[in-house]
């Protein structure tokens, strides 16, 4: 899996994606214990492409690089990689790339009526209401989130 650079801000530095390599790697179709060890998984007969399981929509998805810690009780942290499809719909409740008033920023989105809502999943940081002054669009939708341990 190759990434090419593409624009980088304070928040998130945005990646493509680039499908021509493929890896398959071994997996373990059955899931893994956290408890005691199986013995039925001391082989591995099925292989998976991370660019096939993880992009569903190739030519709409794109990496992003997250900075800061407004996310982290969902489990979002500093340096972690997102994958964002901006062809999904934005939905109530979903983690959401929005752009307000020049900036990139990674938030819960909260419909209402006729309001929508930036929710950080951090105390330390407040819900941003989104009016009709900001300069506003939601940018893609989180699909998933690459961390390393």
């Amino acid at each position: 899996m190759q990434v090419r650079k593409l624009y980088n801000t304070n928040t998130i530095q945005f990646y493509g994606v680039d499908l021509t390599t493929h890896l398959e790697l071994p997996f373990v179709a059955n899931g893994i214990s956290a408890g005691f060890p199986s013995p039925a998984d001391d082989f591995l007969d099925i292989n998976i492409d991370l660019n096939k399981h993880l992009i569903k929509n190739p030519s709409t998805s794109f990496y992003g690089r997250v900075r800061g810690d407004s996310m982290m009780d969902a489990g979002i942290h500093d340096g972690d990689l997102l994958i964002i499809d901006k062809s999904l719909e934005p939905q109530n409740g979903k983690i959401a790339v929005c752009f307000i008033d020049g900036e990139f920023t990674v938030k819960r989105i909260k419909m209402e009526k006729n309001t929508i809502w930036l929710i950080a999943e951090n105390q330390n940081y407040q819900p941003i209401q989104v009016t009709k002054d900001n300069d506003f669009i939601i940018w893609g939708m989180v699909t998933n989130v690459i961390k390393t341990l």
